[in-house]
């Protein structure tokens, strides 16, 4: 009996449809990422573990999917080795491989390993799967895309300005209402410093980043339960509701922080980009969040994230300014600052929304009926003529029964069909029939090409 055909856990197959759709997504993000003078790169799948580990925190390693090495890989293990069980020791001997985890890392070791042909600053983006042994849920799986755009070998403040843009421009294109959420690691060490827990730092930024989820009672208590104080917590309460416009926000900081150097370079370089982008009249709603963290032991300055305004899902979209990107592979100092957009909780949205354009799942937009030989004989160059006009065609491959070529067409969408019988070939036309309204009129090849396009 033959064994039952099966996927892994935490990977998907995407149908034509679906793939329409996400290409669209794909080829949208693409065109504003080419528009903002960024450079498409692309890496491995894998990459060396010696690469890989280490990067990610002692879970992330775990998440790591490796690759087994070939031949014979228990050569040069020893009895005792392979006795002891111990996995993550014996994987490190017979793998030397591993699947990529994000896009980051791979691009910090791009740039080190071609850094005497790369421009500085250097404007790269990719759009690739990267791979996580997690546990599948609910909209997170163990195979899914990365859209990365990111500038490296630049201090300035203005491709932060530039990032905010592209997200407006990109979730404009889509018709995504969104609300661009801004933060600076900087203002949140200034806060830890000031209500004296500046070791505790990470400990307060995660419990306040889940505010949204967890209310404020909950957040106080996680605080406390990480050892900080009471006073500490006490002085962290009108910091972290504050309320009102970005500006008023941002003249009560001031007064808070002001002994705090570090803190008040944060607001600086918020200002800075507020103001900026606030000049610009970006369609999108852009709020200064106190409570945004994102992965604080990786960002070092400003950090973005994107909330989708009429559908309760996560971020679709999040990046930040990093310093020492390529340190880990001996190269210092080179600062940057990036935006990665979440291609696969992006879909879930428009499917939500109902925001694909009309046309985006049909690829083949005239099918020639083939009644036999002779009649595709004549179909063929008109059919060259109208793919050279730029029209997807089609002629269905067998002379079977108009009922089934009439299915075939009905199930693919495909909104025309052309039909050539023995009265078209003597007139030298083509009948054009509109599938939706049932509508057939007699065309020169040229009227034809016109009618599709119109």
């Amino acid at each position: 009996m033959a064994t039952k055909p099966c996927i892994p856990k935490g990977t998907r197959d995407f149908s034509p449809v679906e793939m329409a759709k996400r290409n669209y997504i794909f080829d949208t993000i693409r065109n504003v990422f080419y528009l903002y003078g960024f450079q498409q790169i692309e890496t491995p799948a894998m990459e060396s573990l010696s690469t890989l580990m280490g990067k990610y925190g002692e879970e992330g390693d775990k998440l790591l999917f490796k690759i087994q090495n070939s031949g014979d890989y228990f050569s040069g293990l020893t009895d005792e080795e392979l006795l002891s069980r111990n996995a993550p020791k014996l994987a490190c001997k017979f793998c030397e491989k591993g699947l990529r985890y994000d896009l980051t890392v791979p691009f910090a070791r791009y740039v080190v390993m071609h850094r005497d042909e790369i421009t500085f600053p250097f404007k790269r983006f990719q759009i690739q799967p990267v791979w996580r042994a997690d546990r599948p849920q609910k909209g997170r799986y163990r195979e899914f895309y990365q859209c990365d755009a990111d500038v490296v070998g630049s201090n300035s403040l203005l491709n932060e300005v530039e990032l905010v843009q592209m997200i407006d421009a990109v979730f404009g294109r889509f018709g995504i209402r969104v609300c661009i959420k801004v933060n600076n690691r900087k203002i949140l060490t200034g806060i830890a410093e000031i209500i004296g827990e500046a070791d505790k730092i990470v400990d307060i930024t995660v419990a306040i980043d889940k505010l949204d989820k967890i209310g404020l009672d909950n957040v106080n208590a996680e605080l406390a339960s990480k050892g900080i104080s009471g006073d500490a917590i006490a002085k962290l309460q009108p910091i972290i509701q504050l309320s009102g416009s970005n500006e008023e926000k941002m003249s009560v900081l001031k007064s808070v922080l002001a002994a705090s150097e570090t803190g008040l370079k944060g607001i600086e370089e918020s200002e800075f980009i507020l103001k900026r982008v606030a000049a610009l009249g970006i369609r999108s709603e852009v709020e200064l969040d106190l409570t945004l963290a994102r992965g604080l032991n990786y960002y070092t300055g400003a950090i973005f994230e994107v909330k989708a305004l009429d559908v309760q899902i996560g971020s679709i979209s999040g990046g930040g300014r990093y310093d020492n990107l390529t340190g880990v592979f001996g190269m210092e100092g080179v600062s940057g600052v990036g935006i990665s957009f979440g291609a696969d909780r992006i879909y879930d949205v428009l499917n939500q929304l109902d925001l694909y354009p009309k046309g985006t799942e049909n690829a083949t937009q005239l099918l020639f009926v083939n009644f036999g030989e002779k009649e595709s004989e004549y179909v063929l160059p008109v059919l060259s003529r109208v793919r050279e006009a730029g029209i997807c065609a089609e002629i269905y491959p067998d002379a079977a029964k108009m009922k089934k070529q009439m299915g075939y067409a009905n199930s693919k969408a495909v909104p025309f069909v052309a039909i050539v019988g023995e009265n078209e070939m003597n007139e030298g036309k083509i009948t054009l029939k509109n599938m939706s309204t049932g509508e057939q009129a007699l065309l020169t090849v040229e009227e034809l090409i016109a009618a599709v396009k119109a």
